[in-house]
């Protein structure tokens, strides 16, 4: 039996079904909307992706809080009281401000818990990227690595996880400030669709301005075959904001064309949402490079 265990928070969008048969114990962020204050649990257990989506549509504005220092101390002491060690693997700080608080947090509990073990990591992931990420992690767990070994791949895997994808509308982006609001309105006017791409900082930014909706979609199609390591043994996660049927698209390609071993499917949550709005479908693979 492990004597770790691997902490994160909800905006890796893994399904409640599989963070549990990882073993994993999962921080949610917050999301404020019109309706009041959510957190966002990976069983949606506080407002289904559906119902989030529909006020995104009806154009509510909603905003997205951090996992702050006492969550976090909250969640690794619980663990630490109960003798294991912690391994967290949190949020892009090119993103968010969520791994700050993990690594304070980390420091803190260190000297109180001088006996136990203590990492954070920047994953600098997002959405099902973070997800994959968790998920290879706590697969080198299940198979006996220890601690220092899993915080050591860690490390020196983060930025082979490619992260693509494409957003439907562009208002979103504006309000978030990831585009100016002249792009916005001629993007729009065009129906330009961006495809972006985290960086090797964590952070979000535009890489191609395709002409529709499936020229979007196969461009990031054509961006797995180009950067992609040993297809064949990958399984791919595919992330999307209430439009399974162009994840489903992707997915299709994706095996069609390169025999990927599994693709795992799943709702992008509602702190990412909040800022790429519904619409938006995004593919997470091992790459040569992000």
């Amino acid at each position: 039996m492990s004597n770790y265990v691997i902490l994160t928070d909800s905006c890796c969008d893994l399904s409640q079904q599989m963070a549990d048969q990882l073993g994993l114990t999962v921080v949610p962020l917050t999301v404020s909307s019109p309706q009041g204050d959510f957190k966002n649990y990976l069983d949606h257990r506080e407002v289904s992706p559906e119902t989030f989506y529909g006020y995104l549509r009806n154009g509510d504005m909603c905003k997205t809080s951090a996992v702050n220092l006492e969550q976090w101390t909250e969640a690794m002491e619980e663990i630490m009281k109960s003798g294991k060690d912690v391994l967290c693997l949190a949020f892009s700080s090119g993103l968010s401000s969520t791994y700050s608080s993990a690594a304070i947090a980390v420091q803190e509990l260190g000297e109180k818990y001088p006996e136990r073990k203590a990492f954070a990591v920047d994953t600098l992931c997002a959405s099902m990227g973070q997800g994959l990420f968790v998920y290879l992690a706590a697969k080198k767990q299940q198979e006996g690595a220890s601690i220092e070994e899993v915080y050591e791949w860690a490390e020196a895997n983060k930025m082979s996880v490619a992260h693509w994808f494409t957003v439907d509308d562009l208002m979103h982006l504006k309000r978030g400030g990831r585009v100016s609001a002249a792009t916005a309105v001629v993007g729009t006017m065009l129906k330009i669709k961006p495809v972006l791409h985290v960086d090797d900082e964590g952070k979000l930014i535009s890489m191609e301005k395709a002409r529709g909706r499936k020229a979007a979609l196969n461009y990031i199609v054509e961006k797995f075959g180009e950067t992609a390591i040993n297809p064949a043994e990958q399984e791919i996660f595919i992330s999307h904001g209430d439009c399974l049927e162009e994840a489903e698209y992707v997915a299709a390609k994706i095996k069609e064309r390169f025999g990927v071993k599994a693709v795992h499917i799943n709702f992008i949550g509602p702190v990412i949402g909040a800022h790429a709005g519904p619409g938006t479908v995004a593919v997470f693979w091992l790459g040569t490079k992000r």
